[in-house]
């Protein structure tokens, strides 16, 4: 997925999709991280979020700061792009229905991330997805999966990296992830435990020893436990060289 600065590879700049195997592992923190370690390469990046849920006050036009700004507080200035937000915290064909917000389909989202990818000022998009691989979108049932399967079919490079967690049940939960990539013919980068503690137990550490043969994918690192609470420049002097992409 590395691409040189200034060098046209193909039409498109390469599409990294982050996905999670549940809630709340940590895939704003890692993108954030991935934005330092390719930044480091010289890549200039784009961050898109698909959807932002729960966000948003009580006054019209109040809108408190959502994933993107975290990624720009941690990681330092670069470009990001949001698709939609709405009130609620629901998944987002749920909370569609619960806020009236029409989310957009998959085919909007692939043709709006192909036209980014084809910028000839972006090396890699990195695309924080809407809930986890499955979880529908929209009231067709899109999923991030099927985003990907529109970007590919637009001859986009795409690959998914999945944050995962570090305790118990994370084997089962990101075997099923990377088996529904591979059903979908969706290429896996790997998988990054998204909360390392300092002190892992013995359970974490067989996780982490075991999830690359459970998975068939490359484990690219672990993002320490509490590193969103970071400053940003202990965050940009060490997040670098957490996640090997």
């Amino acid at each position: 997925m590395n691409r040189c600065t200034g060098t046209r590879m193909s039409e498109f700049a390469p599409v990294i999709v982050v996905t999670g195997t549940g809630p709340s592992v940590g895939k704003t923190v890692a993108m954030a991280a991935m934005v330092v370690g390719l930044h480091a390469q010289g890549l200039r990046v784009v961050v898109t979020k698909l959807a932002q849920a729960g966000r948003l006050s009580g006054e019209p036009g109040d809108i408190e700061p959502g994933d993107m700004q975290d990624v720009c507080r941690l990681a330092g200035e670069v470009e990001t792009y949001e698709s939609v937000r709405w009130p609620d915290p629901p998944a987002p064909d749920a909370a569609g229905r619960i806020s009236d917000v029409v989310f957009p389909n998959a085919a909007d989202l692939g043709a709006k991330l192909a036209d980014i990818a084809g910028r000839d000022d972006v090396d890699v998009v990195l695309v924080e997805g809407a809930g986890e691989l499955l979880a529908r979108m929209d009231g067709e049932g899109s999923t991030i999966a099927d985003v990907g399967s529109e970007l590919t079919a637009r001859g986009v490079n795409v690959g998914y990296v999945v944050v995962a967690l570090s305790g118990h049940g994370t084997l089962n939960h990101s075997a099923l992830t990377a088996e529904a990539l591979r059903t979908r013919g969706l290429g896996c980068l790997g998988f990054v435990i998204g909360s390392w503690p300092q002190d892992p137990d013995p359970e974490m550490r067989s996780n982490a020893h075991d999830l690359a043969s459970v998975t068939g994918a490359r484990l690219l690192g672990r993002v320490p436990a509490g590193a969103g609470q970071w400053g940003p420049v202990d965050f940009q002097a060490e997040a670098g060289g957490w996640i090997s992409i």
